[in-house]
């Protein structure tokens, strides 16, 4: 059934899901300040698939990483990140493609606040509008 189309007394969905772009073993770069430069994806919380499949996640997903490169405290550690850009290109529902040069993630505290206190380069309008406090120290919002 499209996405267009209601069911009785239900109203039309008018959001989109955005195309995934990441997946459990993705290399990601770490946009912020916090002392990480890169993170391996070991699993996306809250994602529904079939028995076995492979977790995916898009731009504005919470996922759980492990850092890979960085300071020698922070390498090894498993923390919470949130998707700020996706090479792969994906459609708005007004219809524009939008993709990145890179894959790149903000960690996040146990509260759900960044840990870096800026983060390089734009992110997306999607990953701020679902994460207000990642908006905050953004410098550029696409």
């Amino acid at each position: 059934m499209p996405a267009e189309r209601a069911k009785a007394g239900k109203p039309a969905l008018s959001r989109k899901r955005i195309q995934f772009g990441l997946q459990v073993g993705s290399l990601v770069k770490v946009t912020d300040n916090s002392g990480a430069k890169e993170a391996l994806i070991i699993g996306v919380p809250g994602y529904k698939g079939r028995l076995r499949r492979v977790s995916r996640a898009s731009v504005g997903d919470l996922v759980v990483v492990s850092i890979k490169r960085g300071r020698p405290e922070l390498r090894r550690q498993v923390m919470k990140a949130i998707v700020v850009r996706q090479k792969r290109p994906y459609m708005r529902p007004d219809g524009t493609w939008i993709s990145f040069e890179d894959n790149a993630v903000v960690i996040i505290t146990p509260e759900g606040t960044p840990k870096g206190s800026e983060i390089h380069g734009p992110i997306a309008r999607e990953a701020a509008e679902r994460w207000p406090s990642v908006a905050n120290i953004a410098t550029i919002v696409v």
